[in-house]
């Protein structure tokens, strides 16, 4: 280490999927550091900018964005955005002068982790899913350690550098003291019956809405059932719409977003839910029955290697993006009621968990900044 402090950037963002690890990793190393100096760097424009200085981050954006695969007259503009984001990381790494870069994946995570192993600062990547991101294969040549969450990863990475540490989740959710009860009460749910949980991440899934809204008849003759939806900010609009068309709908409470998770998690009896790596982690540690509808627009379809990864070992039911708008609400109201398969589902999922992620990957960065 080069100073009495220990001194961590931590790079990337996009989504909550990635963001969350990211600030518990931080959260974790100023536990066990309270000295420590702790700098993001994300990409402008994004989530990120917003929800780090909200945990108590100082934050700087780079110019970065993706390549536009419709139109690849545009990336003439991705490619200058990429070259001023490469010479605007190494002169923020110069100025903060780390001990050590963490890179949780995310458009920014690649020049400030490039930069970081050229200029000779140890590197730690956090891969959070089941199929590793383009960015991460290429910065792995170089890191120091890649910490992940599933078996057989060595298909991507160097074997020796690999750390099996799970994916890092919001405190807040493990924290909490609720019982069932109480979490439904506190949200304004019955108290009584069952209860769906129903996220699409901050932004809302499409398809996971409209098969909601499809099988309102269904969800209104279920009367033992309640259902709270997360439909997200993107369509809130047209659902807020479609809703009004229609008979109320007793037990079903539509949301734009859940701003206590930890409330809804404790109050659900099963979770219907993508399959990003964040929430995938959540509900392993959570122990929640769940129901995975991976989405298709992602890289190299991960969130189905991530929802296999589960269903493969009975710890999740896994309903393709193509088949939800017909079965997932049948699905998801069978589950509910069959106790035997929740318990067994819960179970499953428990295995899975990794327990102390952040802590085990704040360890790491102290090691590397020591070595």
């Amino acid at each position: 280490m080069k100073g009495n402090n220990l001194k961590v950037i931590v790079s990337g963002g996009g989504t909550g999927g990635h963001i969350f690890p990211a600030i518990s990793i931080a959260n974790a190393v100023k536990e066990q550091h309270p000295d420590a100096e702790i700098l993001f760097v994300g990409a402008e424009g994004r989530m990120e900018m917003q929800r780090v200085p909200d945990a108590g981050y100082k934050i700087i954006g780079l110019p970065i964005q993706g390549f536009n695969r419709k139109n690849p007259f545009k990336n003439i503009v991705v490619l200058y955005k990429i070259w001023k984001s490469q010479r605007l990381a190494k002169k923020i790494i110069r100025e903060f002068n780390p001990d050590v870069a963490v890179g949780v994946g995310g458009y920014a995570s690649g020049p400030l982790l490039n930069q970081a192993a050229k200029m000779g600062i140890p590197t730690l990547i956090q891969e959070q899913n089941s199929y590793a991101g383009v960015t991460n294969k290429l910065l792995a040549k170089k890191a120091r350690r890649i910490c992940v969450a599933y078996e057989g990863m060595e298909r991507f990475f160097p074997k020796d550098k690999i750390l099996m540490t799970g994916n890092p989740v919001r405190q807040s959710l493990t924290e909490t003291k609720l019982t069932k009860e109480e979490a439904r009460k506190a949200l304004g749910l019955d108290e009584a019956r069952k209860t769906i949980l129903v996220i699409g991440g901050s932004l809302g899934a499409r398809t996971v809405n409209e098969s909601i809204l499809l099988h309102l008849e269904d969800i209104r003759n279920a009367s033992d059932v309640q259902i709270l939806w997360q439909h997200g900010k993107f369509y809130s609009a047209e659902i807020r719409e479609a809703l009004a068309k229609t008979d109320k709908v007793d037990n079903l409470i539509a949301t734009e977003f859940i701003k206590d998770m930890d409330r809804a998690y404790a109050a659900a009896d099963l979770v219907i839910s993508r399959a990003g790596a964040s929430s995938i982690s959540e509900i392993c540690l959570l122990e929640k029955p769940s129901i995975l509808v991976p989405s298709p627009n992602v890289a190299e379809d991960h969130q189905t290697k991530n929802a296999q990864a589960l269903s493969n070992r009975g710890a999740a039911i896994l309903v393709r993006d193509a088949d939800a708008r017909n079965t997932l609400v049948n699905v998801a109201l069978q589950t509910v009621s069959d106790t035997e398969a929740l318990l067994s589902l819960a179970e499953n999922a428990g295995k899975m968990a990794f327990r102390d992620s952040a802590q085990v990957i704040a360890q790491e960065v102290w090691k590397l900044a020591n070595e």
